[in-house]
């Protein structure tokens, strides 16, 4: 049985990546076997080892209508703004407030809150100081000298307030008035998926009553693409999950987001009904930086505990989504640590990065997001780049096609560094 009082269910859901600016265009890349993976033009791949990735294609009007806020935002806060907006407005919770009478409206507003993931900054943020640095190094006064009476000429004092990394969280918060619990979660790859059970949880501890959770990141910059190229984990291509051939992943930028609340409430206001939010388990392999478990103990782990926090058994789950990034160590342990649990009887599994790439900190709740449509439409969307599953790996339940669902309880799979692996159960 779950934990939860009371059901708590998803009631809209937002998603910004290189495959599209709505649930309904990345749906169709997926479904339809493209990938969004090409060669970047935000910087001139000729030099780089690794020249591909999965960019967003809209604009910064597109994303943020309010030009003024360019200024004072990052580019992965446009992403950030962007899908919480859409599914805030996806759940009908600002035009739901807007007709309440006067006095109500202030305490809906302090009953509703926000959770934000994001990755914690990446190493543009610092780029600003590059040029005055590089023109310190040659004064003859001294390059500290220099630099400390230069900066405030050459660096805007605005740049704080860019790189925040609750950003997200406080002007989503302020543009639409909600002013309830909040939380800002920054644990790499898993702050989006974090978000999601960590606004679950606040719901049922009474702490607000309707939360959004997002996740955003934009890690596609000169820094983070060569040092993860020298750590061995990027590819040149769309990545291959659970494929022989496999060899790395590649970077996505985006964002994604899900509003959650009471089912009794989403159903008293006539609220459309994603899905529901059944269970979450979470930990540590305690192996290293990159170090992975080798018998994918840490999935297997997770996975018992999002079983045993919703109340199911094994064999109700329909469908699996996979962290499948496409590096060796990482699908073959994470394959390891599903048969761990379901053993001969593994459900159908797919992932999705082989289209939008890797998101990082907002990889786990766009994967939630998508793995939601793929219960509403009844199909497994194939892994459009497997050709062969590596022999390592063995029999396992995955394809190039898609297939129907026979099932309405979903797995979403989320690992990072540090050994982290986290599982969401959500239900049609």
């Amino acid at each position: 049985m779950s934990e939860f009082r009371e059901p708590i269910v998803f009631t809209g859901s937002g998603i910004v990546c290189g495959a599209g600016g709505s649930v309904a265009e990345v749906w169709e890349k997926l479904s339809s076997g493209e990938t969004a993976v090409r060669t970047f033009s935000q910087f001139d791949p000729s030099k780089w080892p690794v020249q591909v990735a999965s960019e967003v294609l809209l604009s910064d009007r597109e994303l943020v209508s309010d030009r003024k806020l360019h200024k004072t935002i990052s580019r992965t806060d446009m992403f950030g703004i962007y899908a919480t907006e859409r599914a805030l407005e996806g759940s009908g919770l600002p035009a739901f407030r807007d007709a309440l009478p006067d006095e109500d409206q202030a305490e809906w507003n302090d009953r509703t809150g926000l959770v934000v993931g994001t990755g914690g900054g990446n190493y543009k943020s610092n780029y600003d100081f590059l040029p005055l640095m590089t023109e310190a190094e040659a004064a003859p006064e001294g390059a500290l000298h220099h630099f400390g009476k230069e900066l405030g000429n050459q660096v805007t004092p605005m740049w704080l307030l860019k790189n925040l990394p609750n950003n997200v969280l406080c002007h989503v918060g302020i543009r639409g008035q909600y002013k309830g619990t909040n939380a800002c979660i920054t644990n790499q790859c898993s702050s989006g998926i974090l978000a999601v059970a960590e606004a679950a949880y606040l719901i049922e501890n009474g702490e607000g009553d309707r939360l959004a959770a997002a996740g955003h990141d934009s890690p596609f910059e000169p820094e983070m693409v060569y040092y993860y190229h020298k750590l061995g984990l990027m590819s040149g291509a769309a990545p291959r999950p659970f494929d022989g051939a496999r060899d790395g992943t590649v970077f996505g930028e985006g964002a994604a987001a899900l509003v959650l609340e009471k089912e009794s409430e989403a159903k008293a206001r006539g609220a459309e009904i994603l899905g529901e939010f059944l269970g979450f388990g979470c930990c540590n392999e305690a192996t290293g930086i990159v170090d992975l478990a080798d018998d994918g103990n840490g999935v297997s782990r997770a996975i018992e505990e999002a079983l045993a926090h919703a109340g199911i058994a094994k064999e109700e789950v329909g469908l699996i989504c996979a962290h499948g990034n496409g590096n060796q160590a990482s699908d073959r342990t994470e394959a390891m640590g599903i048969r761990r649990v379901f053993g001969e009887n593994i459900p159908p599994v797919t992932a999705f990065k082989w289209c939008y790439g890797h998101l990082i900190a907002a990889s786990g709740i766009a994967d939630i997001v998508m793995t939601l449509e793929s219960l509403k439409q009844g199909l497994v969307p194939g892994i459009a780049t497997l050709d062969e599953v590596d022999p390592v790996i063995g029999e396992f339940p995955v394809s190039n096609r898609n297939h129907r669902i026979d099932g309405k309880i979903a797995l979403i799979i989320c690992r990072g560094f540090g050994g982290m692996n986290t599982v969401v159960a959500v239900r049609a």
